[in-house]
């Protein structure tokens, strides 16, 4: 195949995931910010932050794993012209992203002793618990946002989520501020500043993306209520995609979760280094996030229409591209591991633990960035359960092993509690390779057939 095939589709496939670049790096701008506020408060309040994130970040992959089964319904829906058939979809998904919304919140609240059992340091888990409560809060509006968005993203209309996810990033820098140093007449807050501030800033989000979203004129079928009651059918059918997919999510997340918990385990200063760059990696992984959507979003439309041998070279450029943008990156990480972590803080030994582990992020961008545009494709062809197994396989019985043994004190510390996520996503990119090329070649052949003998 003649190289151009794919680059030819790289304006396309750009113009659709920038917007959602955007918005999912506003998404992680949100803890940057936090971190760069609170961090001027010291060590332990920063520690604290990721510490009330584990339990955060879990819960998020779950509710945002559901809400990803909407974006390849409405993309198919829209690639066949059905609209009856998107407003049904969009509808379902938006009750079931508010229902979950309420669940997790009250899960994390009924989860919050845990972190006292984690072998924490317990300063750290004191200052995390009141951050936790209105963070666990603020997941009710992200969750319903959620279901918006993705509908939107079905629909490649990817720029008004971005609007919204970056209006809101300057609501939550102003009350962080105002909040968080207790500016003006506001309150001194702290860390339950920062969450108040995330709170309202989601609350802004969802409310903003509504207003746009339903003053559209194409999107006004969508928004007219249904005539029948809810269809358990319907429900099934989301929940068949989302809940293999929210596993996808929890796997890979738990991982990174996990090497938050095993980084607490060598002190505050570890912790703390790991949390850096965790959130500088976390940025560059929304790139690649906006690109996996897009290749859903792609693959989805053309599945609706049945051009598979398109849907083949489509993804394969969406590989490549996401393969070139992350190579970048990683050699960024490598020239700037010395600066990059001195904007989150002023600690020597934080700063040198910090920069050690940006090489090793560096090298897995690569992985990291591939397997979750594979994902992305493999979901457009409606297909999670064996990529979920992949997942699992990969991340917790390659990668997590290699993070345990290795990230003890005595052995490599927080270098090998890395080495273990390298492994991990350089296992499932391999893996998740070699699902998607023997699946689209059997589609392309299975059509060919029928179409022959039709």
């Amino acid at each position: 195949m003649n190289l151009s095939t794919y680059t030819k589709e790289f304006p396309k496939n750009f113009s659709l995931a920038f917007p959602i670049m955007m918005g999912q790096l506003g998404h992680v701008l949100v803890g940057f910010v936090d971190n760069l506020m609170i961090g001027n408060l010291g060590a332990a309040p920063l520690a604290a932050v990721s510490l009330g994130n584990t339990l955060i970040f879990l819960a998020l992959f779950l509710g945002i794993g559901f809400s990803f089964a909407i974006t390849p319904f409405i993309a198919e829906a829209d690639g066949e012209a059905d609209i009856q058939k998107g407003r049904v979809f969009f509808q379902h998904g938006l009750v079931m992203c508010t229902v979950n919304g309420i669940i997790l919140f009250l899960l994390l609240l009924l989860a919050k002793p845990i972190l006292y059992h984690l072998d924490q340091p317990k300063d750290v888990v004191d200052l995390a618990l009141p951050y936790l409560d209105i963070v666990a809060f603020s997941l009710i509006p992200l969750m319903i946002f959620q279901g918006f968005k993705q509908f939107a993203d079905g629909l490649s209309m990817t720029k008004y989520a971005m609007y919204a996810i970056l209006s809101a990033n300057v609501v939550n820098v102003i009350f962080n501020y105002l909040l968080i140093y207790g500016v003006w007449f506001f309150p001194r807050l702290e860390l339950e500043g920062a969450a108040i501030g995330t709170l309202i800033s989601r609350i802004f989000m969802l409310v903003l993306l509504y207003l746009i979203l339903s003053k559209r004129p194409k999107l006004k079928p969508y928004f007219v209520l249904m005539k029948k009651s809810l269809d358990k059918k319907i429900f099934k059918r989301l929940i068949n995609l989302g809940f293999p997919t929210a596993l996808q999510m929890l796997f890979e997340g738990g991982i990174f979760t996990a090497t938050v918990l095993l980084a607490g385990t060598l002190g505050t200063n570890s912790q703390a280094a790991n949390q850096i760059a965790l959130n500088l990696a976390s940025m560059t992984f929304m790139i690649a996030v906006g690109l996996g959507v897009t290749a859903t979003i792609r693959v989805s439309n053309q599945k609706g229409k049945k051009q598979f041998k398109t849907l083949r070279d489509v993804a394969y450029s969406v590989f490549l591209q996401v393969f070139i943008i992350e190579g970048f990156f990683a050699l960024g990480f490598i020239l700037l591991k010395g600066f990059l972590p001195t904007l989150y803080i002023d600690d020597a030994e934080v700063l040198m633990l910090a920069s050690q582990l940006l090489v090793i992020a560096a090298l897995f961008q690569l992985s990291d960035g591939l397997q979750v545009v594979i994902l992305g494709a493999l979901r457009g062809l409606q297909d999670v359960k064996i990529p979920t197994l992949i997942c699992f396989v990969a991340y917790w019985l390659i990668g997590f092993p290699v993070s345990y043994f290795a990230g003890k004190a005595e052995a490599l510390g927080n270098i090998g509690i890395w080495l273990g996520l390298l492994t991990g996503l350089t296992a499932s990119a391999i893996m998740l390779y070699i699902r998607f090329n023997m699946l689209s070649k059997k589609q392309i052949l299975t059509f060919e057939k029928t179409k022959s003998t039709a």
